[in-house]
Formats: C-alpha cells, structure tokens, sequence
C-alpha cells in the first residue's frame, strides 16, 4: 500500500481525526482511496506483480478456474513477442470491475449526441473503471487489428492512418463533431463479430476477412460525419491505392497467430469481455472461498496497520508447530477405501468441494492429463495432495506457512527492483513458480513433474540473486515431530512424508527427540534439528543437545513445544497448530504485523500479537458450521473487546505472535505439568500478564483453523476444554490473578476465562433446582394450598412463569448475530441465523451445554482431567449405538431421563400444571432440553435413522451389554469394563468429592418420601411409619441380588445346579411378591415398582460408589450380579426392536440401562 493511505499509530489527535474521517469517506464512497497509478508508474507494477501472484495461488489452490483467472488477473505484456505487446495508457484493472462499462458508456455517447467532447468525456470520467474500460478497449483493439494484419502490407497503414487521425480529433476536442455517435453500436456489433470469429477454435479465413471488410465500411461509410469519396480516402490514406482487380480489401492481409500463442488470444477473449459483458460479475468468482478470501484481503487494506519496512529492515521471526503422529498425506488407500455404506473419503471431498474437483481436473488435463485414470497412476501425487490440502494434514499447515517465504522472496524482490525490472517480472509473472510451492509436487514419473529448484525456476530470470538470502535468514519454520526419530528407524510412511516436505520447502527445520542407548538399560535423550541439503541431496543434522532425561512428563503438547523452542531464530515466533492453515495474501502483511511490538498500546509494548482466525471447516457439514459460527464470533468481536478496553485477552490458542526474547527469559511458551496443565495455550496468556505483558489482538491478518466437524469428535473437545477450565480453577496462576487485577478487570477475566464454563455449570443446576423445586412444591401440597387459599394468586403465578423468557436462551446467540452482521451485513445474518435453526442448531447448542457443564463439574468435584484425541477427519460413517451409549449415558442421556421423569411427575400432582397451556408454557423449555439430549446423537449422526442401521447397531449394543468380557477386555467390548472406568473418579476422588456426591444423590430420598404419601397404600396417612414401610421393597429387592450374586460366586462355576436352584427359588418368591402386591389397585404396584424401588436403590449404589475401595467392589460386584441376572431387563431391551426406531431406542435405552445396572451419577 501507498504509504499515505497507512496510519501512523503513534500520531497526534490531529492526524487521527483526518485519518478517521478520511477513512469513513473511503467506506461509503465519499472520497477517493488512491491516487490515479497509471500504467507508467511504479506502483502498477508492483501491484500487478503481487495481485497476479495472489490469482495464481488461487489456481494453484483450485479454487478458481482458468476463466476465472483471465477475469481476475491484471493482464501483462510481452514485449519479446510483437503481436502481445498491448500497451495501453491506463491500469489495466481485472474485467471483474469492467464489467458492463463500456456498454454504458456507449449508451452515454449516444445519448449524448450533440454533446461536445468535453462534456462527454466529463460524464464517462465520473466512473474511474468506466473511463479505464473506454481508453482500454480503444489502445487494445488498436493493437488486435495491427497483430492480425500483416506488417508490411498495405491494410496496416490504412489502420495506422485511422487510428492517427481519430487520436488528433481526439486531441483537438472535435471527435463528437467529425463522428457519428449513433453509429457506435453497429461498429460495436460487427467488432464483437470479428473477435468471435477468431477466438474459434476452428478458424475460418475467409469468415475473419469478410468480417474485417464488414467493420471497415461501418467504420468508413456510417462513422463519418463527412462522407468521402474514393478518392478523398485514397488521399487521406484510408483506402488502398491499387484497383479493384487486384483483390479485395484485406483479402491477402489476414495473419492469424498461432493457436499456441496463448497470450494473444487471452487478451482477445479479454477485449471480447470487456465489449460483451452486460451483467454484473457478482458471482465470480464461483467458489464462496475465493470469494471471501479476495473480500478480506481488500477490506483489511483500509483498516489500521502500521508501515511495512523492507524486507532486510524487518523483524526476523519463525513459526513453530508441534506435531506427533498425524496425518501428513493421504494415502492411496485412505482416499479409495470405502465405509460399510459405500462412500470413501475421495468421494466425499469430491462431494463437498465439488467446483474445485472440476478446478482441479481442468488443471490436470492442461497439464497433459488425457483420462482420470491416470489419477490413480502417474498422477496419483497431484491427487493424494489435492485431498491433503482440503484435510486437517501436516501437508496443509507446512503448505501454508511456507507462503511466508514465497511473500516475503516476492516482496525484497519488489524492495530494490528497478521499473525495468518489475516490467520484465511482470511479463513472466504467468509461469513464475517458487521452489516452495508445492501445490505443483507430483511424483518422477508424473508428466507434470518438475524441478523445483531455484536454477529451473523462472523467478530465478528476473530476481536478482540476494532474495533468497534475505529471506532465510528473516524467517525460518520449525515443525516439532517428537517421535520423527522412531518413525524413521520403523521406517513408517509418515516419515518418507515428513522428509518429503523437506526436501521440496527450503526454509522447512524438523526438531524432534532422539533416544540413543548408552547401557545395558539405559537411555540418553537428546533434542535433535535436521533440514534436507539440497546440495548433498540427504537429511543432514544441524543441532544435537543433549536433554537431562525423558522430554515427555507433562502433556505432550507443551512438551514438544518447549523442548524445540531453542532451535527457532529471530525476534518473534509464531505458534501454529497441526490442523492450521496459511494464505499467501494475508502472508504479504506479516511486515506490518511484527511492527506491532514497536507500537506502545498503554504504558508498554505488547509481548503477545493476537490473530484473526478464519474457521475453514464451516463447509463441511452443519455441525461444522454451527462450531464455526460459534468460533467465529469468539475468534474476532469477542477477542477484539477483551483485547481493548477490557485488557483481559489471554492466549486462548494459535495462531499468535510471541515475542521470543521475552518469553525465552520467562519460563517458555506453555506450562507442560502433568493434568493441571492439560489447556495449555491460555497458560501462556496467564504468565504473560502475571508478567507485566501486554496482549494486543489485531484483525486485518488471518490464519485458517480447522475444528472438528463430527458430533463425537466435537463433544470430546467440548469435554477435553471444559476439564481444562475446571483444573484452571485449581490452578494458583488464577489464584494470584484474582488476587492481583483490579476489580474491573477481574470481573472481565471471570467471565472470559473459567466464568463462562461455571455460568455453564449454574445454568444448568437452576434448571435442576426450578424442576425440583416445583416437583417439591407439588408434591408437598404447598401449591395447592397457595391455590386454594386464594381466587387469584396472579402474583405467584407471575412469578413461576418467569423463568421460560430465561430459558429459551435466544440471547446466547446473539454474539454471533452481531458478528455476522457486522461481516456480511445484517439481512445475510438473520438469514444465516434462520437457516441454523432450520437446521437445528438449537438442539447442538444444547446438547454442547450440557457437554460442558457435565464435564467441568466432575472436574470440580473429583479431578481427572485428561487429554481426548478427537482425530481432526472426515465424518463419512455412521456411529453405532453402543459408542455414542459409552460417550454420552452419563453427560446427557441419564440426566435427560431424569428431568423427564420430574417432568411427567410434576404433570401428575401439580394443581398449577392442570391446564394445558400453563403447563406447556411453564415446561417447553425444559422439555426441550430433555429431547435434545436424547435425540442429539441421533440427529447429527449419520444414517442415525436408518432401519437397518438400527437393527445392527441394537444386535452390537446388546452383545455389548451382555459380553462379560475377560482380563484384557476393553470399554468398547465389554460393558462391564466401561462401567469399571466410568467409576474411576470416585475411587481416586477427595474426601469433600464423595461428601458432595452423597448429598447431590440424596435427592432421590425426597423423591421418594413425596411419591409414597400420594399412594392409595397410604390412606391418606401421614405417618412417618408409612415412609419406612415403603422400603420392605427395596430391601426384599437387595435381598434377592444379594442371594443370586452369592450363588453365582459359590456354585456357578462347579456346582452349576446349584446356582440354578437358587436361581428357580429366587422366580418363585418374585411371583409370590407380585402376587401379593396384585391384590392392591394396579397403579398402585406400578408405582411402587417404577418409583420406589427405582429411586431408593439408585441412590443406594451412588453412595456404595463413594464409599471405600472394598465397599467400591462389593457394589460393582453386586451392580453386575443385578444386572445380569434381571429378566425384566432383558424384556425392555426386547421392546426396543420395535417399528418405532432409533427414537424408542434413544428414549429407553439409556434410562433402563442406568437404572438396573446402576451406571450413573448426577454431577
């Protein structure tokens, strides 16, 4: 950018006002945003160097087409050759902005008939792109008809000569008096006519000459206001001075180009757009990615940023991503697989990015592709790294990070480039590819194969020789591949990948952790640099420093962050995740963002340059989608407002700016403890302010994210984030924060940081405590006696009913409203905003709440945070039952039928709940909740409603159910193994933990005590001993579970009959009790039976759960003996293979599993 149209953020108020207001002309197209660059100046060039450099990428990327580029690129001349030599006397901008002008400027010439020139020249100026279109349009048609004609016959000086005396009426201001203006449009249609006829593949001489002939006579006959005779043309020059028998008039003048003259022929198709388009451009290009990124990039140039320096004057910085063992690169298998549904991953890219699937193969066949079987053979490296570059790859992140060298090679270059220089790198910017690119990486045996290195490379004819230099010694990027070193010995693939991307990226550095046996049993550890020598052609190792011991103690992400921290170069470095991505234009402004440590915001400079992150996975399904408009309104209007005025931004992940020297001299980039730290990243922002640092956040740079696009994979990060919180609780860097912020800011950083998951948590214990509160109330008679001692207690009923305004929860989607109004406007937002609850958002906002408010709690109350790898890939198969049963019974389907239960209950005995309406007003919400928790991992799973999916996945989850497993069982084949882990919080929780948990579980008791005196058993009697009584239930029930868990112990093994005697008498005293209890009214025996023991027994496993370890394996003991020994179990499991379908299944299942085998605890 011109440096006049960059502010100075240390100016004076004088010159921010000017500048504020300046700019606020530029946004509503009041003022002028640059001044007129023609085509003689310096900065055209440059512009049109990095713009066509950024069109290019574009189409490296596929996300644009061939078409699209000729509309999009600045068009360059080629003045080796004569015939594309088009020079014109104005910028050239991209046909995108050209678009219908001149068709509006004819119309104004000819409406403007008796105008004189100035006048007309006045009103087409008025539109910058229409003038630049008028005066284009004339030097380019000019310059076509002189390439088709040949140089030394006598056509040419007839057009020479025209074209001369047009120039000098031009000049004299007489145009309008000496040329018809009507006659315009029919010298634009027989022009448009010629420009057709030779862009055909298929070329017809004589058509081409009997158009030019057509052109000519409109030209001569109806142009001129002044008719002439032949003569007077000979004269003048416009006629040929032969006879008539020696031929027609361009008959023998016609030299068409070659058809592999592509340059030609694009400015052609570029003139016949610009003649022909009449519809606005809106639409292109096609792909709403390109179409945002080229919407950002323009946009950002007129936010504030301080002034680039030269590339040598610069910052120098690295960039660091730790990795472990991801994917680097799809393999052939990976993309040709198919699920058990048919679909492989390939189709599904194919399926989701379908227009840069045609990119992608239009560019494969200019290449010399001549079928798509050639894909899987000699192109299967261009299609294994198109695939790789629409996943959460290394290949994806390096690709990207490496566009820091390709901008910053392209930029010194700029820096001491003469004009004759730009000019000649300008006419070679169309086959300018750096050695980094690779984009364009196929294997040997690929066609399209070819060298990258710098002497084969076309920049190398115009760069002078002392930008690559510059280059590597201001920005280095070192990837951390801890386990690298036992890749390579087990020559794992990922390893031949890893040194790939080595060999073909020159400022790539790859540090990783070496283990060298130096004893019998003993082992020295050392942090190891290496790159790839393109000189000797093999991996070489720059740097070996020995460690004290094993790197790994702590979480391994910090770990392999700070033990390859010391092999980063520079004043900055930027920290970048596995699943990140980078853009070249957003990469050209990396000068500007590291002038920001120079800058004082406050009292000091700030140590910690936030980002901007784009989500680039809101395309991949809904659920993407809702993850990333949910991170997007965080990422950017929430950060921005922490940033400034609140000064309570923390590093909440990458990709932002450290200053290394300051963080080097401060403990390193992340705290690595083991469980504590398992939320890395925003530990660096709480040292960093504990610190006296400064945490800015800037928005007119970008860096792509990818987040996780399936339900599962969602809620385990959802629940690895959430634990994190819960142990910053704990943690004394929050501690001594509290202590140390003022009062403002401590409320800020509470809300932003463990605040928001405890509101989480609170939100959804009011839920909780409203609906037992009113099941309570019910109950206990207290709302019919406020009933009936009272005609019209509008108060209390007032009072009661506020709480389903609150628990709609439509203003938790209000941040991202305003977000997406303030990006794309605000009817695009409530559309967008629509079109989510269309597709039920709603329901995964929800069903995420209680993710989080689940999992911070536990951790809360009994630690045991850890890390959940979600892996980052594609979504293409349905999630059986039995998993989504293992990830979600406790955090939402047990709570779910318990507030479901409340629910139905409430509806029974509420006096209040007895019309229709006050009910439904009262519970909707609640009500609400209740099914998006069941029904969520039904909704969002793919084929989760399908007949036969669901008859598979109950013949899994019931061998799951009753599979014993043995010693080396896992969760995922044995229920009983699941069930063993999931109490593992409550044998290693605190003493307060299990204290907590009694109390939470002894709900259930006043559950119980409320039903029983509303039984006919009770007649009406409110008798303690009535209450008491209730329990011979549950203790016969104990008694019999007690009896069979004994005789299995005893007799199941050896003495088998035995155990089944025991089992024939246990049958016959259970019939004998129902018996008995059928002599009472039958609802009577359904509520004991449903409510009683259901309610009482639960509640006594929660609390044998929290008892000692002993006391813990009697009740797992006696949990499975009652399990598996339950006949009425195995009848509900059997109605669940009913017509109904996953919802039944959704709706039963988990609140029979947890009752009898006694799985859950509420947190």
């Amino acid at each position: 950018m011109p440096e006049e149209q960059l502010m100075n953020a240390r100016g004076t108020i004088k010159s921010k006002i000017k500048d504020a207001i300046h700019r606020l002309k530029l946004r509503y197209g009041l003022g002028r945003p640059f001044k007129k660059l023609e085509s003689n100046q310096v900065e055209a060039y440059k512009f049109a160097l990095i713009w066509n450099e950024i069109i290019n990428i574009f189409r490296e990327e596929d996300i644009i087409c061939d078409r699209e580029v000729e509309l999009l690129e600045l068009p360059q001349n080629d003045r080796k050759d004569p015939k594309c030599n088009w020079e014109t006397r104005v910028i050239q901008w991209p046909c995108l902005l050209l678009c219908n002008e001149l068709l509006l400027a004819l119309s104004q010439a000819k409406e403007l008939v008796d105008a004189p020139d100035r006048w007309l020249w006045y009103k087409i100026c008025k539109t910058e792109y229409r003038r630049c279109a008028v005066v284009e349009a004339y030097d380019s048609l000019k310059h076509f008809l002189l390439a088709i004609v040949k140089y030394d016959s006598e056509e040419r000086s007839i057009i020479r000569t025209y074209f001369q005396e047009i120039d000098q009426f031009v000049q004299l201001e007489k145009f309008t008096k000496n040329y018809n203006m009507t006659a315009l449009p029919k010298i634009h249609e027989k022009l448009v006519n010629l420009l057709t006829l030779v862009l055909k593949p298929d070329k017809d001489a004589d058509k081409v000459v009997n158009a030019l002939q057509a052109l000519y006579e409109a030209a001569i006959r109806d142009f001129l206001k002044e008719p002439r005779n032949s003569d007077q043309l000979k004269e003048d020059g416009l006629a040929p001075q032969r006879t008539s028998g020696e031929g027609l008039l361009f008959q023998n003048a016609i030299e068409l180009p070659s058809a592999s003259n592509e340059t030609f022929y694009r400015r052609v198709r570029r003139l016949h757009t610009i003649l022909t388009s009449r519809d606005s451009m809106q639409k292109v290009p096609e792909n709403l990615e390109a179409r945002r990124r080229i919407a950002f990039f323009s946009n950002s140039l007129f936010m504030n940023m301080p002034h680039a320096p030269q590339v040598e004057k610069m910052m120098a910085f690295s960039v660091l991503t730790p990795y472990y063992s991801e994917e680097v690169l799809y393999s052939k298998e990976q993309l040709r697989t198919e699920n058990e549904d048919g679909i492989s991953t390939l189709y599904y890219l194919q399926t989701i990015y379908a227009s840069d699937w045609r990119n992608f193969l239009e560019r494969m066949r200019r290449e010399g592709m001549t079928s798509e079987r050639e894909l899987w053979t000699t192109r299967l490296r261009d299609l294994r790294l198109w695939a790789s570059f629409r996943g959460q790859t290394l290949t994806r992140t390096v690709r990207g990070m490496m566009y820091y060298y390709r901008a910053l090679e392209m930029l010194a270059f700029l820096d001491s480039a003469s004009e004759m220089d730009m000019r000649e790198g300008s006419q070679q910017l169309g086959s300018m590819r750096h050695n980094d690119d690779i984009d364009r990486l196929s294997s040997e045996k690929s066609p399209s194969s070819r060298t990258l290195s710098r002497e084969n490379s076309s920049v190398s004819d115009f760069f002078k020789g002392h930008e690559r230099g510059t280059v590597l010694m201001k920005f280095t990027y070192v990837v951390a591949c801890q386990i690298y070193g036992s890749q390579k010995a087990k020559k794992d693939p990922h390893a031949e990948e890893i040194l790939y991307l080595m060999k073909n990226n020159e400022a790539l550095r790859v540090a990783y952790v070496d283990e060298v046996s130096s004893g019998r049993d003993e082992k020295e550890y050392y942090s190891v640099l290496v790159k790839y020598d393109q000189k000797l052609q093999k991996e070489v190792e720059i740097y070996r420093v020995k460690l004290p011991g094993p790197v790994k103690l702590g979480e391994g992400k910090p770990e392999n962050q700070n033990h390859a921290i010391i092999f980063t170069r520079g004043d900055a470095v930027q920290t970048i995740d596995m699943n990140q991505d980078n853009y070249f234009e957003e990469a050209l402004k990396m000068r500007n963002l590291l002038e920001e440590f120079k800058c004082y915001y406050g009292i000091r400079k700030p140590t910690i340059l936030g980002v901007r992150e784009h989500i680039f996975t809101g395309s991949v399904s809904s659920l993407a989608w809702f993850m990333s408009a949910q991170e997007t309104s965080f990422v950017t209007l929430g950060q921005r407002v922490l940033a400034n005025p609140l000064k309570v931004r923390m590093h909440y992940g990458h990709p932002d700016v450290f200053d290394r020297f300051w963080f080097l001299t401060r403990g390193g980039l992340s705290k690595a403890s083991r469980v504590i730290n398992i939320s890395e990243d925003i530990f660096a922002g709480f040292n960093c302010t504990l610190r006296g640092g400064n945490i800015t956040h800037h928005e007119y740079i970008q860096v792509g994210k990818g987040r996780d696009v399936g339900l599962n994979q969602i809620s385990m990060f959802e629940a690895k984030v959430a634990s994190g919180n819960g142990e910053q609780i704990l943690s004394r860097d929050v501690y001594r924060l509290g202590h140390r912020l003022d009062f403002f800011r401590m409320l800020s950083f509470f809300y932003t940081t463990v605040g928001f998951f405890f509101n989480t948590m609170m939100i959804l214990f009011t839920v909780y405590a409203f609906l037992w509160g009113r099941l309570y109330l019910a109950l206990s008679g207290v709302e019919g006696s406020a009933m009936a001692n009272t005609n019209n207690n509008r108060a209390l009923g007032t009072i009661l009913n506020q709480q389903f305004i609150i628990q709609l929860g439509l203003f938790t989607a209000l941040p991202m409203v305003v977000e997406n109004s303030l990006e794309h406007g605000f009817l695009n937002a409530i559309w967008d905003f629509i079109t989510m609850q269309l597709q039920l958002s709603s329901v995964f906002y929800t069903f995420s709440m209680g993710t989080r408010g689940h999992y911070f709690g536990r951790t809360i109350l009994h630690g045991g945070a850890k890390y959940r790898a979600t892996g980052r890939g594609f979504v293409v198969q349905h999630k059986s039952f039995a998993e989504n049963y293992r990830l979600y019974a406790r955090s939402h389907f047990v709570k779910a039928i318990e507030l479901g239960l409340i629910l139905t209950v409430y509806a029974a005995y509420s006096p209040v709940a007895q019309g229709t309406f006050v009910y439904i007003a009262l519970t909707i919400s609640s009500w609400f909740l209740v099914v998006s928790w069941i029904l969520g991992p039904f909704i969002f799973n793919p084929l989760g409603f399908d007949w036969l999916k669901t008859v598979y996945d109950f013949d899994e989850f019931m061998n799951w159910i009753w599979y014993r497993g043995g010693v080396f069982a896992k969760s995922e084949q044995s229920w009983e193994k699941w069930w063993y882990e999931e109490q593992d919080h409550l044998r290693t929780t605190g003493l307060w933990g299990k204290v907590l948990e009694i109390i939470l579980d002894l709900r259930f008791f006043f559950f119980q005590y409320g039903i029983v005196y509303h039984l006919g058993i009770a007649a009406e009697s409110k008798s303690i001993a009535v209450y008491l009584l209730s329990w011979i239930y549950v203790v016969v029930a104990l008694g019999l579970y007690i009896i069979i868990a004994y005789a299995r112990d005893k007799y199941a093994a050896k003495e088998h009959i035995y155990y089944r005697l025991v089992q024939f008498l246990v049958i016959i005293l259970a019939t004998v009790l129902i018996i008995a209890l059928l002599e009472f009214p039958v609802q009577i025996s359904g509520y004991l039976h449903q409510f009683i023991g259901f309610s009482s027994y639960w509640v006594g496993m929660y609390i044998y759960c929290t008892g000692p370890p002993t006391l813990f394996a009697k009740s797992n003991a006696l949990g499975d003996c009652c399990f598996c020994s339950s006949p009425l179990r195995h009848n509900v499991w059997s109605h669940c293979h009913g017509p109904s379908g996953p919802a039944f299944m959704a709706a039963w299942v988990p609140k029979h599993a947890d009752k009898d085998s006694f799985q859950s605890s509420i947190q």
